[in-house]
């Protein structure tokens, strides 16, 4: 893996890269409180199959974007980081994967840009409508969305959030994330400005507009421990996508799936990319299985 700055109009987005340059091109979009150290075992496993793979840190993550306004936050930004992202790498075509915010952002640029998205597969977050509908109908998802009231004020939250070496911060990961990538999102988050900007994607306000139904291939990963989101979005989901669906679903997983069950994930992802092979972007999953990540880690 080698780090990659990527300009932008917008600024210059930090990221990580691995797997051939001409390989399928596989966009990884990383959520809160992480970076794109989230993906490690994901661009492995890619790279080793002949994905071309970027993880780019989001806007706010990266230093050189960092706006201060909420409003800089808005959905139809985050969509537009991608296009401005992906266009820089030259990429027409790409097959877009994100988790927790990024899977969001992952909903929202399907539905916006179809012709440039291979394949979707978004891990926890459902379809933004189905969640909506669960927020609205199911008293269990709004009791596991409250949080993100919690967080519209500032400072108050991020304060509280770093208050006694970030222990509500270390809370959030819930023992599921390696201590050393924690350790490492959290001297991330601490710098100047940057949890703020983070939390600024929760302080956006809505979408200037409706999502639609999606009509690309997706998948949607979803784990059954998931403090976040609930079965009755999850299972809504499948009503939101038009175009080949397949829903996985992860017993006994918490929130941070690609990190507490990174080879669960892999599998399924490269199988999603298997399916939808195209002439000259195929990666070859013939070797793929328990453990094939944790090999190509260890080169």
């Amino acid at each position: 893996m080698t780090e990659l700055r990527i300009p932008t109009a917008a600024g210059v987005f930090d990221a990580v890269t691995a797997g051939p340059s001409e390989g399928r091109p596989v966009l990884l979009l990383h959520g809160f409180p992480q970076t794109s150290l989230a993906w490690h075992r994901q661009i492995a496993a890619l790279a080793a199959h002949g994905c071309r793979v970027v993880a780019p840190d989001q806007r706010g993550y990266s230093p050189g974007v960092r706006p201060e306004r909420p409003e800089d936050y808005r959905m139809s930004v985050l969509v537009d980081d991608v296009v401005a992202i992906t266009e820089e790498l030259g990429w027409a075509r790409f097959d877009l994967v994100g988790h927790d915010w990024g899977g969001a952002v992952a909903w929202w640029t399907a539905d916006a840009h179809p012709g440039r998205v291979r394949t979707l597969t978004v891990v926890s977050t459902p379809h933004p409508r189905a969640l909506s509908g669960a927020l609205r109908a199911d008293e269990d998802q709004r009791a596991r969305s409250h949080y993100m009231r919690d967080w519209l004020e500032t400072p108050t939250t991020e304060d509280r959030m770093l208050a006694d070496d970030a222990a509500l911060l270390r809370a959030l990961y819930a023992g599921k994330v390696p201590q050393s990538s924690v350790d490492a999102y959290l001297r991330h988050l601490s710098r100047p400005g940057a949890l703020t900007a983070a939390l600024n994607w929760y302080r956006s306000g809505r979408p200037e507009r409706a999502i639609g139904v999606i009509d690309v291939p997706t998948l949607y990963v979803w784990s059954t421990q998931d403090a976040a989101f609930g079965p009755a979005a999850a299972q809504e989901t499948r009503n939101w996508v038009d175009g080949p669906y397949r829903f996985e679903t992860l017993p006994g997983v918490s929130h941070w799936i690609p990190e507490e069950a990174p080879e669960a994930l892999n599998r399924l992802l490269l199988d999603h990319l298997h399916t939808y092979d195209e002439p000259g972007t195929a990666p070859d999953t013939r070797s793929a299985g328990p453990g094939s990540d944790e090999k190509q880690l260890s080169n």
